[in-house]
């Protein structure tokens, strides 16, 4: 059986497939020659390639940890369910922090093949961080992870195998033990997301965390539609269909303190409450609505009583109907305005009318592992 062959001319490689009865190329080749390999039959094909994002604000002293613990994904392997994966790359998005990260980056990428280092030109946050990843990868799989040493990649296996089973674009790590954070926070983490869920969203948003994976072609195309201030599960939410969970060991992670103040957290949970949507103020409008009802019912009440001579304080029973009445329309004024501004920030925040993407059968979810049974492929 003829194979492809890499040949570098001094400038850049170049990709040569034999042509033969039978053709095959790896996932890479694939990925880094699309148009060299077109005509090799990608059902042969069976093995899942991962890029791993990871925004990078204090990962000084964990980023050497964490690359030594992937580097034996970089090769073929095999999730706990026996499917073929590779991690393809590891995008280190480096938010400006306080520390030296930027001089271990440097060190990473030109010691090991497959850091990438994406350079941001200020520090944006964790979220935008991520996003500038997910739009820099290139990969059939995203898999975004903290830099704290707190998620273990050798649970990527886990979250794909759920991935294949559910048939499910994306895919959260939710944690079987406490979080390693004091009571409080933990709390109000809790309070936080429960609220999100249950009362701020429309009931399609699952219990989120920064350990994910999901369809590389869905979050390369969220990612470059979502606008500044958007809370990124929210925005994973407006693109993604069929979302899992799956439970996995949190660790303790480092020692170092977290980057985020009470203050900082506060204003995490205000950027959630902003970017689910115009829902909270449909309540406001709700209230209103009965609000304007339970004033027309009261002011009724109120002026028989009046007629009928119960009530006898002069000037009262007008002051009572129109503090409930006109109390009542401004409410519901207020959710008519409201669902203007919340069209508004929609469309400011980058929410996508339509994603276009290929034939999902044609995708890794619905792939026919056609080597599968054959452990001698796997290293």
């Amino acid at each position: 059986m003829s194979r492809p062959l890499a040949r570098v001319d001094g400038r850049c490689p170049t990709l040569v497939v034999h042509h033969s009865s039978t053709k095959r190329a790896t996932a890479y080749d694939l990925l880094r020659y699309p148009a060299s390999v077109a005509a090799v039959d990608e059902r042969t094909v069976a093995e899942h390639t991962i890029s791993i994002v990871v925004p990078v604000y204090q990962g000084e002293h964990t980023l050497d940890t964490l690359v030594e613990e992937i580097c034996p994904l970089t090769k073929r392997c095999r999730t706990p369910q026996g499917r073929p994966m590779r991690v393809a790359e590891v995008l280190l998005v480096h938010d400006a922090g306080p520390d030296r990260s930027d001089v271990v980056i440097r060190r990473l990428a030109s010691t090991t093949p497959f850091i990438r280092p994406v350079w941001l030109s200020r520090n944006f946050g964790q979220h935008a961080a991520t996003i500038a990843g997910m739009s820099s990868t290139g990969s059939e799989w995203i898999v975004t992870m903290d830099e704290d040493g707190q998620f273990d990649p050798r649970d990527i296996g886990r979250l794909l195998d759920v991935a294949l089973a559910d048939g499910a674009q994306l895919v959260y790590a939710t944690a079987t033990n406490p979080p390693p954070h004091g009571l409080l926070r933990n709390l109000g983490s809790r309070v936080a997301k429960t609220t999100a869920m249950r009362v701020l969203a429309h009931g399609n948003l699952v219990k989120f965390s920064s350990f994910r994976l999901m369809l590389g072609e869905i979050g390369r195309g969220a990612a470059a539609y979502v606008g500044p201030g958007v809370y990124l599960d929210v925005a994973l939410n407006w693109a993604f269909g069929h979302t899992a969970s799956c439970p996995v060991q949190f660790r303790q992670g480092s020692d170092r303190p977290s980057g985020y103040s009470f203050r900082k957290l506060l204003s995490h949970f205000w950027q959630l409450v902003v970017t689910v949507g115009p829902r909270p103020l449909r309540l406001v409008s709700l209230t209103g609505v009965v609000a304007a009802f339970a004033g027309v019912v009261v002011a009724i009440i109120v002026l028989v009583g009046k007629l009928t001579g119960h009530i006898t304080v002069p000037g009262w029973t007008s002051l009572v109907m129109i503090v409930l009445f006109l109390g009542g329309l401004n409410l519901l004024a207020l959710g008519i305005v409201a669902e203007y501004v919340g069209a508004a920030v929609g469309m400011a925040m980058g929410k996508p009318l339509y994603l276009i993407t290929s034939d999902p059968i044609t995708g890794p979810l619905h792939r026919t592992a056609t080597d599968a049974a054959d452990p001698s492929a796997v290293e």
